[in-house]
């Protein structure tokens, strides 16, 4: 099995990448060095490459059949890695996930219909519900110590006035990956309270070692009828561009009604280059991602032992999946103004502020380490190096 070399530090600039083009611009300040949007500096597996070069010597990029391969390696993929039963009569189509988060709050609840979100969360979560004038409920993630739980009975009360929850599995940004238990516990409330479920599944497969991935949908087959879920190969092989995303939903009746949204909105249509890359990375990108966690752990482990022994007032409990660190930060005694441009201006490093995941985020940071090892050690010395100046 050839070898993959994660170390490679590929040059991004002048791409037109936002995160690494448009750094200095969002961060106002230069020099910055981008840690933070949720793509990564790796090159994708050669087969996602050979086919994406492969499509473009045919040269014709007439309209593709929405009956595409990517469908049928998905399902290969989910039956492997997850032991996922699915039908490809099940998948839908959409540009991305953030997509379909608004598609189905649309498609699914009504103006004024109350939607859960879980506190701090990926910020897209709430915008879906907001931008369609639909009300969050907040039912926040309990923080003991950076040990995230889900608060189960502040869940069964809000559940009752509620049409949607949209569910992060595995959970952007505190890295947690749920338990078939904590699943369970969920699934139950939702189903005695008559809710749907939108999972977002988006980084299920970036997992670590002593964790596993749960798909919400196989843990009932009462409750596949009402769930929803958001499976993109863009996290995992560093796709994000090509705005290739599926929507997965076993009940005949609610994925029509998506289908028909998508229609609608005219979003139906996929990329072609999109479509290569999705069945390439499912059928032939399993043993590149299976280095690419051995290397993603390292990083993580890396990045915990320097917060621990170099930054005393930061506080890091590491990831059990994703490539997403969230800095617990509230010791350095900085409002999230103060905080972003600690970061920023003073360290010269681009994280995600915290407060933009909910208020539940004020004084945290989230730090991608999807990343050469040299580009996180520097991001990391120039933090240490600020810290060293400001907080003595």
């Amino acid at each position: 099995m050839a070898k993959h070399e994660f170390d490679t530090k590929i040059n991004r600039t002048q791409s037109g990448s936002v995160k690494w083009d448009d750094a200095d611009f969002l961060f106002h300040a230069e020099g910055v060095l981008p840690l933070w949007v949720a793509d990564t500096d790796f090159l994708a597996p050669a087969p996602v490459l050979e086919a994406i070069h492969a499509r473009a010597a045919h040269g014709v990029f007439g309209y593709p059949s929405p009956r595409h391969p990517g469908f049928e390696a998905l399902q290969g993929w989910l039956k492997k890695r997850h032991n996922w039963d699915t039908e490809q009569e099940w998948m839908v189509s959409t540009p991305g996930v953030v997509t379909a988060l608004s598609v189905a709050v649309q498609t699914f609840t009504q103006p004024g219909d109350k939607v859960i979100v879980q506190p701090p969360v990926y910020p897209p979560f709430f915008s879906s519900v907001l931008r369609n004038d639909r009300q969050i409920i907040e039912n926040p993630l309990i923080n003991e110590d950076s040990d995230y739980r889900i608060d189960f009975d502040d869940l069964a009360r809000k559940a009752k006035d509620a049409r949607l929850l949209i569910f992060c599995n595995p959970h952007n940004p505190v890295g947690r990956v749920w338990s078939g238990e904590e699943l369970k516990l969920l699934t139950e409330i939702c189903q005695e309270n008559n809710l749907l479920i939108l999972s977002d599944e988006i980084h299920s497969d970036l997992i670590f070692k002593g964790y596993r991935h749960v798909p919400l949908v196989t843990l009932s087959k009462e409750l596949a009828s009402r769930i929803i879920t958001c499976i993109a190969p863009s996290k995992t092989f560093n796709t994000a561009g090509l705005y290739t995303s599926t929507v997965i939903i076993p009940d005949a009746g609610l994925r029509r009604q998506f289908a028909d949204s998508v229609q609608t909105l005219g979003i139906a249509k996929n990329n072609v280059f999109g479509i290569a890359a999705m069945e390439a990375a499912y059928r032939h990108g399993e043993p590149w991602l299976e280095q690419l966690l051995v290397y993603l752990e390292g990083n993580a482990d890396y990045l915990t032992k320097f917060v621990a022994e170099k930054l005393p007032k930061i506080k890091l409990r590491k990831p059990e999946g994703t490539y997403l660190a969230w800095l617990d930060c509230r010791e350095l005694g900085l409002d999230a103004d103060q905080l972003g441009t600690f970061f920023a201006k003073e360290a010269k490093v681009g994280l995600n502020n915290g407060s933009t995941f909910g208020k539940q985020g004020e004084g945290f940071m989230r730090l991608n380490f999807g990343c050469s090892r040299a580009v996180l050690s520097e991001g990391l010395e120039r933090i240490e190096q600020a810290y060293r100046r400001c907080f003595k």
